[in-house]
Protein backbone atom coordinates (compact mmCIF):
# COMPACT_ATOMS: atom_id res chain seq x y z
CA UNK A 1 0.00 0.00 0.00
CA UNK A 2 1.38 3.39 -1.02
CA UNK A 3 1.50 5.80 1.96
CA UNK A 4 -0.25 9.17 1.52
CA UNK A 5 1.99 12.11 0.59
CA UNK A 6 3.43 14.07 3.51
CA UNK A 7 1.59 17.29 4.25
CA UNK A 8 3.62 20.47 3.96
CA UNK A 9 4.38 21.89 7.41
CA UNK A 10 3.88 25.61 8.00
CA UNK A 11 4.65 27.68 11.08
CA UNK A 12 2.83 31.04 11.37
CA UNK A 13 4.47 33.51 13.77
CA UNK A 14 2.60 36.72 14.62
CA UNK A 15 1.32 38.42 17.77
CA UNK A 16 -2.01 39.42 16.15
CA UNK A 17 -4.43 36.56 16.99
CA UNK A 18 -7.00 37.58 14.36
CA UNK A 19 -4.39 37.58 11.58
CA UNK A 20 -2.99 34.24 12.73
CA UNK A 21 -6.45 32.65 12.70
CA UNK A 22 -7.15 33.84 9.16
CA UNK A 23 -3.77 32.73 7.75
CA UNK A 24 -3.96 29.43 9.64
CA UNK A 25 -7.41 28.77 8.21
CA UNK A 26 -6.38 29.48 4.63
CA UNK A 27 -3.29 27.30 4.89
CA UNK A 28 -5.24 24.46 6.52
CA UNK A 29 -7.78 24.55 3.69
CA UNK A 30 -4.87 24.29 1.25
CA UNK A 31 -3.78 21.07 2.97
CA UNK A 32 -0.95 22.45 5.09
CA UNK A 33 -0.18 21.14 8.56
CA UNK A 34 -0.11 24.40 10.52
CA UNK A 35 1.41 25.37 13.87
CA UNK A 36 1.35 28.89 15.30
CA UNK A 37 3.38 31.02 17.70
CA UNK A 38 2.95 34.55 19.08
CA UNK A 39 6.58 35.24 20.00
CA UNK A 40 10.08 34.49 18.81
CA UNK A 41 11.14 32.11 21.58
CA UNK A 42 8.11 29.87 21.04
CA UNK A 43 8.60 29.99 17.29
CA UNK A 44 12.21 28.80 17.54
CA UNK A 45 11.25 26.00 19.92
CA UNK A 46 8.48 24.81 17.56
CA UNK A 47 10.80 25.06 14.55
CA UNK A 48 13.34 22.81 16.27
CA UNK A 49 10.62 20.34 17.25
CA UNK A 50 8.52 20.21 14.07
CA UNK A 51 11.03 21.12 11.32
CA UNK A 52 8.57 23.18 9.23
CA UNK A 53 8.89 23.51 5.47
CA UNK A 54 7.90 27.18 5.52
CA UNK A 55 7.75 29.83 8.25
CA UNK A 56 5.50 32.88 7.91
CA UNK A 57 7.28 35.30 10.23
CA UNK A 58 6.18 38.76 11.41
CA UNK A 59 8.98 41.32 11.47
CA UNK A 60 7.55 43.33 14.37
CA UNK A 61 7.27 40.67 17.06
CA UNK A 62 7.41 41.75 20.72
CA UNK A 63 10.70 41.03 22.46
CA UNK A 64 12.82 39.12 19.97
CA UNK A 65 11.92 40.64 16.59
CA UNK A 66 11.49 38.78 13.34
CA UNK A 67 14.98 39.61 12.08
CA UNK A 68 16.60 38.00 15.12
CA UNK A 69 14.24 35.02 14.94
CA UNK A 70 15.18 34.54 11.29
CA UNK A 71 18.87 34.86 12.10
CA UNK A 72 18.65 32.16 14.77
CA UNK A 73 16.38 29.99 12.63
CA UNK A 74 19.01 29.94 9.89
CA UNK A 75 21.52 28.40 12.33
CA UNK A 76 19.63 25.10 12.28
CA UNK A 77 16.93 25.18 9.60
CA UNK A 78 16.83 25.53 5.81
CA UNK A 79 13.07 26.10 5.63
CA UNK A 80 11.57 28.81 3.45
CA UNK A 81 10.96 32.06 5.37
CA UNK A 82 8.31 34.57 4.30
CA UNK A 83 8.53 37.80 6.30
CA UNK A 84 5.46 39.90 7.19
CA UNK A 85 5.88 43.60 7.89
CA UNK A 86 3.50 46.43 8.76
CA UNK A 87 6.24 48.95 7.95
CA UNK A 88 6.65 50.31 4.46
CA UNK A 89 10.33 51.14 5.11
CA UNK A 90 12.22 49.15 2.49
CA UNK A 91 15.34 49.05 4.71
CA UNK A 92 13.50 46.91 7.26
CA UNK A 93 12.49 44.50 4.51
CA UNK A 94 15.97 44.27 3.07
CA UNK A 95 17.51 43.67 6.50
CA UNK A 96 15.10 40.79 6.98
CA UNK A 97 16.04 39.29 3.63
CA UNK A 98 19.76 39.74 4.33
CA UNK A 99 19.56 37.46 7.38
CA UNK A 100 18.01 34.65 5.41
CA UNK A 101 14.38 35.40 4.55
CA UNK A 102 13.32 34.29 1.08
CA UNK A 103 10.53 36.78 0.45
CA UNK A 104 8.34 39.34 2.22
CA UNK A 105 4.75 40.63 2.20
CA UNK A 106 3.62 44.04 3.46
CA UNK A 107 0.52 44.30 5.64
CA UNK A 108 -2.34 44.56 4.92
CA UNK A 109 -2.46 41.66 2.48
CA UNK A 110 -5.05 39.18 1.28
CA UNK A 111 -4.67 35.66 2.64
CA UNK A 112 -5.21 34.29 -0.85
CA UNK A 113 -2.26 36.31 -2.14
CA UNK A 114 -0.13 35.20 0.83
CA UNK A 115 -0.89 31.54 0.14
CA UNK A 116 0.00 32.07 -3.52
CA UNK A 117 3.37 33.52 -2.52
CA UNK A 118 3.99 30.52 -0.25
CA UNK A 119 3.19 28.12 -3.08
CA UNK A 120 5.64 30.05 -5.28
CA UNK A 121 8.38 29.53 -2.69
CA UNK A 122 7.58 25.84 -2.37
CA UNK A 123 7.84 25.35 -6.13
CA UNK A 124 11.45 26.54 -6.04
CA UNK A 125 13.84 23.68 -6.81
CA UNK A 126 15.74 22.83 -3.65
CA UNK A 127 18.97 22.32 -5.58
CA UNK A 128 18.84 25.72 -7.29
CA UNK A 129 17.57 26.69 -10.71
CA UNK A 130 19.77 28.47 -13.28
CA UNK A 131 18.09 30.91 -15.68
CA UNK A 132 16.81 29.73 -19.05
CA UNK A 133 19.68 28.40 -21.09
CA UNK A 134 21.76 27.64 -18.01
CA UNK A 135 23.50 24.36 -17.35
CA UNK A 136 21.70 21.67 -15.37
CA UNK A 137 24.93 19.78 -14.76
CA UNK A 138 25.23 17.97 -11.45
CA UNK A 139 29.02 17.93 -11.64
CA UNK A 140 31.01 19.56 -8.86
CA UNK A 141 32.09 23.10 -9.82
CA UNK A 142 35.47 24.45 -8.69
CA UNK A 143 36.69 28.04 -8.65
CA UNK A 144 40.08 28.05 -6.98
CA UNK A 145 39.49 27.21 -3.31
CA UNK A 146 35.71 27.48 -3.77
CA UNK A 147 33.80 24.26 -4.48
CA UNK A 148 30.08 23.98 -5.28
CA UNK A 149 28.41 20.56 -5.20
CA UNK A 150 24.91 20.83 -6.79
CA UNK A 151 23.81 17.32 -5.81
CA UNK A 152 24.71 17.83 -2.14
CA UNK A 153 23.71 21.51 -2.30
CA UNK A 154 26.98 22.15 -0.52
CA UNK A 155 29.46 25.01 -0.81
CA UNK A 156 33.00 24.73 0.56
CA UNK A 157 35.74 27.31 0.87
CA UNK A 158 39.19 25.87 1.66
CA UNK A 159 37.41 22.60 2.62
CA UNK A 160 35.20 24.44 5.14
CA UNK A 161 31.44 24.29 4.58
CA UNK A 162 29.90 27.72 3.95
CA UNK A 163 26.38 28.01 5.34
CA UNK A 164 24.18 29.82 2.80
CA UNK A 165 20.51 30.70 2.75
CA UNK A 166 18.37 29.27 -0.04
CA UNK A 167 18.42 32.54 -1.93
CA UNK A 168 22.19 32.92 -1.62
CA UNK A 169 22.74 29.36 -2.80
CA UNK A 170 20.43 29.76 -5.78
CA UNK A 171 22.21 32.95 -6.87
CA UNK A 172 25.60 31.25 -6.56
CA UNK A 173 24.29 28.15 -8.34
CA UNK A 174 23.00 30.20 -11.27
CA UNK A 175 26.25 32.16 -11.62
CA UNK A 176 28.50 29.11 -11.28
CA UNK A 177 26.50 27.05 -13.80
CA UNK A 178 27.72 29.36 -16.61
CA UNK A 179 30.83 31.07 -15.20
CA UNK A 180 31.74 33.19 -18.22
CA UNK A 181 28.19 34.46 -18.82
CA UNK A 182 27.16 37.86 -17.48
CA UNK A 183 23.74 37.72 -15.82
CA UNK A 184 21.53 40.77 -15.49
CA UNK A 185 19.80 41.45 -12.19
CA UNK A 186 16.50 40.52 -13.82
CA UNK A 187 17.89 37.11 -14.83
CA UNK A 188 19.20 36.53 -11.31
CA UNK A 189 15.82 37.51 -9.88
CA UNK A 190 14.29 34.83 -12.08
CA UNK A 191 16.85 32.29 -10.88
CA UNK A 192 16.46 33.01 -7.17
CA UNK A 193 12.84 34.09 -6.87
CA UNK A 194 11.32 32.54 -10.01
CA UNK A 195 10.73 36.12 -11.19
CA UNK A 196 7.97 36.63 -8.61
CA UNK A 197 8.27 39.15 -5.80
CA UNK A 198 4.82 40.52 -6.30
CA UNK A 199 5.96 43.44 -8.44
CA UNK A 200 7.53 45.28 -5.51
CA UNK A 201 9.40 48.42 -6.69
CA UNK A 202 13.13 48.04 -6.37
CA UNK A 203 13.04 44.25 -6.71
CA UNK A 204 16.32 44.20 -8.62
CA UNK A 205 18.05 45.95 -5.71
CA UNK A 206 17.41 42.78 -3.68
CA UNK A 207 19.92 41.02 -5.92
CA UNK A 208 22.60 43.53 -4.87
CA UNK A 209 21.73 43.01 -1.20
CA UNK A 210 22.00 39.22 -1.43
CA UNK A 211 25.15 39.34 -3.58
CA UNK A 212 26.76 41.55 -0.93
CA UNK A 213 25.76 39.10 1.81
CA UNK A 214 27.03 36.17 -0.28
CA UNK A 215 30.36 37.90 -0.93
CA UNK A 216 30.88 38.43 2.79
CA UNK A 217 30.33 34.74 3.47
CA UNK A 218 32.81 33.83 0.72
CA UNK A 219 35.36 36.38 1.96
CA UNK A 220 35.10 38.11 -1.41
CA UNK A 221 36.22 41.77 -1.31
CA UNK A 222 33.82 43.70 -3.61
CA UNK A 223 36.68 46.06 -4.52
CA UNK A 224 38.80 43.14 -5.78
CA UNK A 225 36.50 40.10 -5.99
CA UNK A 226 37.79 36.63 -6.74
CA UNK A 227 34.51 34.78 -7.26
CA UNK A 228 31.57 37.09 -8.01
CA UNK A 229 32.51 39.85 -10.42
CA UNK A 230 30.48 43.02 -11.03
CA UNK A 231 29.96 44.01 -14.66
CA UNK A 232 29.11 47.69 -14.45
CA UNK A 233 25.88 48.71 -16.08
CA UNK A 234 24.67 45.14 -16.47
CA UNK A 235 25.00 42.69 -13.59
CA UNK A 236 27.27 39.91 -12.34
CA UNK A 237 29.28 36.93 -13.51
CA UNK A 238 31.32 34.22 -11.88
CA UNK A 239 35.09 34.53 -11.82
CA UNK A 240 37.07 32.36 -14.24
CA UNK A 241 37.38 28.69 -13.31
Amino acid sequence: MIPPPRRVKALVVDDEPSLVRVVEGFLAREGFEVRTAADGETALALARLDEPDVVVLDLGLPGMDGVEVCRQLRLFSRCYVLMLTARADEVDMLVGLAVGADDYVTKPFSSRALVARIHTLLRRPRTGSPPAGGSDSDEVRRFGELTIDPLAREVRLDDTVVELTRTEYELLSALSARPRVVFSRAQLLDAAWQGNLGGVPGDEHLVDIHIGHLRRKLGDDPRAPRFILTVRGFGYRMGSE
